[in-house]
């Protein structure tokens, strides 16, 4: 079973940035993304989180690499329309994979009595996956939503270009049952009305 979700639990948006649709940065010549309905999943989460008077959070990337399109300078740092922050909502900037690294961010969390994260946002095998590691090291219950993440293919070094649909998969399967527990948009704003029987928290680590 996991409990309501309640005011101590935060959503939390990684990097809903123009420059995550810069495909080719990400995924080379071919490059490609899943989940195409990724944004319109955040969106109703942050429609609920916000219709619910739960506190929400952004972390915002300012690359250090010279080429990506994720630079507060470049048109790629833009948020992605319908997604932007209001002026209360908690965001902070990094420049590294974790939301937790060199911010502020689990400083503020603390202050707002956050206990939970719920964890949406782009990619699932970066960004999202290095902070959703680190919160639930942090001990705070996390739970990812796994269809209002995204990512593209990736080329490894044996030269194989690997779908974004599995890495996306592999990712989730990686983090689920140690570093949190994945549900998706249904499930989580279902949790803000009452709590879900049929579910089962399964984050390790504790």
């Amino acid at each position: 079973m996991i409990p309501k979700f309640s005011n101590d639990t935060a959503l939390l948006l990684i990097d809903v940035q123009q420059g995550v649709d810069v495909l080719k940065h990400w995924g080379g010549a071919t490059g490609r993304r899943n989940n195409l309905d990724a944004e319109q999943h955040m969106a109703w989460l942050l429609e609920g989180w916000r219709n619910g008077g739960l506190p929400v959070a952004y972390t915002q990337h300012d690359s250090r690499e010279a080429a990506s399109p994720l630079k507060l300078s470049e048109p790629g740092g833009a948020w992605i329309e319908g997604l932007e922050p209001a002026a209360s909502e908690l965001v902070v900037q990094k420049d590294v994979n974790s939301g937790f690294i060199g911010t502020n961010l689990e400083i503020e969390l603390r202050r707002r009595g956050v206990k939970r994260l719920v964890v949406a946002g782009f990619f699932t095998n970066m960004c999202v996956e290095t902070t959703v590691r680190m919160a639930g090291n942090m001990g705070f219950d996390t739970y990812l939503v796994d269809n209002a993440c995204a990512t593209t293919n990736r080329v490894g070094p044996d030269g194989i270009d690997r779908e974004p649909e599995l890495v996306h998969d592999m990712t989730v399967a990686n983090l689920h049952g140690e570093f949190c527990t994945a549900i998706n948009h249904s499930d989580a704003l279902g949790l803000l009305e009452q709590d879900a029987n049929k579910l089962e928290r399964v984050q390790g680590n504790e």
